[in-house]
């Protein structure tokens, strides 16, 4: 049986592509990784096998349920994610009305933030795929967010999924600007952490963009030069539609009725509404407290079984009613997002007491909690961490 860690980008037919990336690191067949992490230090190889095993059951259960009530779905979340956006943008025609300037703005918002979270993230990690619908798919779409799908798929996807929490080989802790962990050496610009981060929030897609160009890899030569000017060409292109579509488009048609200058803070607001939660919702599904990290030697010789229990003790949920669910793109399942991520968002929940309760069983942490509450862990940890302290020894 496979199971999505190692991948492949498929094509519209599910076929690997002859151009794709693939993920690196490949998985042990059996024994430890070199250190195993301290919350999963009192688990034999045995155990950690077994485990593995049973999330992998978990999985299969899932893969054999999927099917018409599933592409359902995903139909019927796009089909009001665009109605949002038409009635929306047609409300910001003429947003000289005040009533009409608020009831357009939170169309848009709601909109964008839909395609983002429960459409666009989810496509892109291929979890639509096996519908073979080309139009929802993992290698056509491309998302309503500035920076470039295939960008995003390369540094997430394959990156970021594979080595979740690894200091030193995922770069999403902290985006190479935050220090997100003690195993960070601390430097004076750390001490402005909240303050970068407040900027962040509003302008989370263009920190995305800059963080997918990945300049610190092109700096330590690990990138080459034309391999960066092809990604800029990609960004460029982006930059253009997304300007194009809501900073020139509607507020040129919302000019007729006098709306012009509205229409164009209208959709200003809606693009930082969705960024601002975008934000909150990837923060606390990484960094609250109670969420571990690792060290290289952690991931080093890993089997199946430790990096799914890298995917539990190292991600936090949301929990909430079904609408805040649907509106984080069911990241509010984050743990089992990183455990399962190409499969339907819409069935995170089903397996989710089923994960909670290998975890219970197996003595591993499950970090939960409401919003709020996981918004002000992350900034309590933003804020401790952008003090000097002692860096935790590897």
């Amino acid at each position: 049986m496979t199971v999505v860690t190692p991948s492949k980008t498929t094509s519209a037919e599910g076929k690997p592509t002859g151009g794709s990336r693939t993920r690196p690191g490949k998985l042990a067949e059996s024994g430890s990784p070199t250190v195993r992490p301290p919350a999963a230090a009192h688990l034999s190889d045995e155990q950690v096998a077994e485990l593995g095993r049973e999330l992998d059951a978990v999985r299969d259960e899932i893969l054999a349920k999927r099917g018409a009530a599933d592409a359902a779905y995903i139909r019927r979340v796009i089909k009001i994610q665009r109605g949002l956006e038409i009635s929306g943008r047609a409300a910001l025609l003429v947003s000289k009305n005040k009533a009409a300037w608020v009831t357009g703005t939170t169309l848009l918002s709601l909109a964008k933030i839909l395609e983002n979270m429960e459409i666009g993230h989810n496509v892109l990690h291929g979890q639509w795929d096996w519908m073979r619908d080309p139009d929802i798919h993992s290698t056509t779409w491309e998302w309503d967010f500035v920076t470039p799908s295939r960008s995003w798929q390369h540094t997430h996807n394959d990156l970021h999924h594979r080595w979740t929490n690894v200091v030193g080989k995922d770069n999403d802790v902290g985006y190479n600007l935050l220090r997100m962990d003690e195993q960070q050496p601390w430097k004076p610009i750390n001490l402005a952490n909240p303050l970068f981060n407040a900027i962040l929030a509003p302008l989370f897609e263009w920190g995305i963009a800059i963080y997918d160009l990945e300049l610190t890899e092109f700096k330590e030569g690990k990138k080459s030069k034309e391999a960066l000017l092809k990604d800029l060409k990609a960004l460029g292109k982006k930059v253009v539609t997304q300007f194009t579509k809501d900073y020139a488009a509607t507020p040129a048609v919302a000019m007729l009725t006098g709306s012009g200058k509205q229409a164009l803070y209208g959709t200003l607001t809606a693009n930082a509404v969705r960024n601002v939660w975008a934000h909150a919702v990837i923060f606390c599904g990484h960094f609250p407290e109670g969420t571990d990290t690792f060290t290289e030697e952690m991931a080093e010789g890993e089997t199946r079984g430790d990096w799914y229990i890298r995917q539990m003790i190292g991600s936090a949920n949301i929990s909430g009613s079904k609408f805040m669910h649907i509106m984080t793109g069911n990241l509010s399942h984050q743990i089992e997002h990183h455990l399962f991520p190409d499969l339907p968002s819409n069935r995170y929940a089903e397996v989710a007491p089923k994960v909670r309760e290998i975890c219970q069983r197996y003595g591993l942490k499950y970090t939960t909690g409401p919003l709020l509450k996981q918004v002000g862990s992350t900034w309590g940890k933003i804020f401790r961490l952008a003090l000097p302290g002692k860096t935790a020894t590897p």
